[in-house]
């Protein structure tokens, strides 16, 4: 890993600063797009990976976004119930214009447009997470306390 150098990875960066959080966004040689392959690159456990899904909702058309632990399955059911609407899958190209940023890279943080965002309450069995900094390439570490004031976010049980 080395200094993030992307102007996404660098944007990132710079609105943690701005939120007080002193992470360092860090840049993998090759892309990372699983919550298993950034594990892997970073040493860490899969758990402990804060993936970002991104859903549609069903009436709205408004960008849901979850952030959950890596080894957790998103329940749809709970989701839809929470923001009180059905959801629907997000393509790549929905997700690049609600957040800004490509799929395997969607940060938790600094998005395109106003969505809901919920946080996956297992992240708080944690003491650091690695969450995506824009790109495919760049990730983060934060306090799950950390990420939650940064996010605005509630804890809330999203896994199947």
């Amino acid at each position: 890993m080395k200094a993030a150098t992307h102007p996404t990875a660098q944007r990132i960066a710079a609105l943690l600063q701005q939120a007080g959080v002193a992470a360092a966004v860090v840049e993998f040689e090759n892309p990372v797009r699983t919550s298993a392959e950034a594990a892997a690159a970073i040493g860490c456990g899969v758990a402990e990976i804060a993936k970002s899904i991104v859903f549609r909702g069903g009436h709205s058309g408004r960008a849901v976004m979850v952030v959950a632990s890596g080894d957790n399955r998103v329940s749809e059911v709970k989701v839809a119930a929470l923001v009180s609407e059905p959801l629907q899958r997000a393509d790549a190209a929905f997700v690049r214009e609600a957040t800004g940023f490509v799929i395997g890279g969607v940060a938790p943080l600094g998005h395109a447009q106003p969505l809901i965002l919920l946080l996956d309450e297992d992240l708080q069995r944690f003491e650091q997470v690695w969450a995506a900094a824009g790109t495919p390439h760049a990730v983060f570490a934060l306090t799950p306390a950390q990420l939650q004031r940064v996010t605005g976010a509630g804890w809330t049980d999203v896994k199947v």
